[in-house]
């Protein structure tokens, strides 16, 4: 049963492996204030002395977030041995992230304010103040083979679309401007896009890079292979469809 009460009660546990530090922790302290309701849609797990088993740094954010209540859930009746396989397998996740429908589904900026880290494509900026800022190059290794151009792209969803637009009965004006925005809905491959781009002519990489397809470190054209590329491409899309 979830309860609420006063965040003095509940008592972190000095032995939770689990460490969020410097801008990640202010990432999660703006969380909280930015969407509170969670906390009671994700309660702190706490034993019955009320030591936290679960959500160790996020009672430490919402500390820092000024809040004087929190939502706890007690899981009671746990032995010590349970306790500890529940502090590390709270904190192990198990599955793994589909990328691509992430770069192209959801926002990418908004998806690094939320905590999610690791995206393999996007540059990890941190600013440190205002006239510094420090890049994290992300650690991708392109593939031996060249990927076929079809491999770097869907457009299934697209060309119904345009197949359904082309049967329409309606100006050719009204035709031409919603087949120009069907485009929108291209899916990208962003890891085989980088692979090709590693592969790439001189020429082809410089048109990748105009068209923002493709996003390189900014100090180096590329750094030991590794190539970053940006959700960038659906702003560009669109500035020249609009949506």
């Amino acid at each position: 049963m979830i309860q609420k009460v006063k965040i003095s009660k509940v008592k972190p546990n000095k032995d939770n492996p689990r460490l969020i530090k410097d801008n990640k922790f202010k990432k999660l302290v703006r969380s909280i204030k930015d969407f509170p309701e969670m906390l009671e849609l994700r309660p702190i797990v706490v034993n019955n002395d009320n030591v936290v088993l679960g959500g160790n740094m996020r009672l430490k954010a919402c500390k820092e977030a000024g809040l004087k209540e929190v939502y706890i859930l007690k899981a009671k009746d746990l032995t010590e041995e349970q306790q500890k396989e529940f502090i590390v397998k709270d904190n192990v996740g198990f599955g793994e992230w589909d990328w691509d429908i992430l770069g192209n589904e959801w926002n990418v900026e908004k998806l690094e304010e939320w905590g999610l880290e690791g995206f393999p494509f996007e540059i990890n900026t941190q600013v440190e103040d205002e006239y510094n800022r420090s890049v994290e190059v992300p650690k991708y290794k392109p593939n031996d083979v060249k990927p076929k151009v079809n491999e770097l792209f869907d457009n299934e969803k697209t060309n119904k679309f345009i197949e359904n637009i082309e049967k329409a009965d309606i100006p050719k004006e009204e035709k031409d401007f919603l087949i120009k925005a069907a485009h929108r809905h291209i899916k990208f491959n962003y890891k085989n896009i980088a692979d090709y781009y590693a592969h790439a002519n001189k020429e082809v990489q410089e048109l990748m890079e105009d068209s923002a397809l493709v996003i390189i470190d900014f100090n180096k054209a590329i750094e030991n292979g590794y190539v970053s590329l940006s959700d960038k491409i659906q702003n560009q899309y669109k500035s020249d469809y609009g949506e």
